[in-house]
């Protein structure tokens, strides 16, 4: 088995979450705005991110928490 090759961690007390791309710490996302361009920075074009992103798409392994909430609860 492999790891998806977009992780994105569960929400910092601070808000935000940690997300890796492809083992590569890419910053913290405050939004799936974010993320889609931390994916388009790893060389995804921004269709393409967007369809990973908002498809919920199996390659993101959402860790804690729910997809798309940046907020702890």
């Amino acid at each position: 088995m492999t790891d998806p090759p977009i992780v994105v961690y569960r929400p910092l007390a601070r808000g935000g979450r940690h997300v890796y791309v492809l083992g590569q710490d890419t910053g913290v996302a405050y939004s799936d705005r974010d993320l889609v361009e931390f994916l388009r920075q790893s060389g995804l074009d921004e269709t393409d991110a967007e369809a990973v992103v908002d498809g919920d798409s199996p390659e993101i392994e959402w860790q804690g928490g729910q997809p798309h909430q940046y907020t702890a609860t």
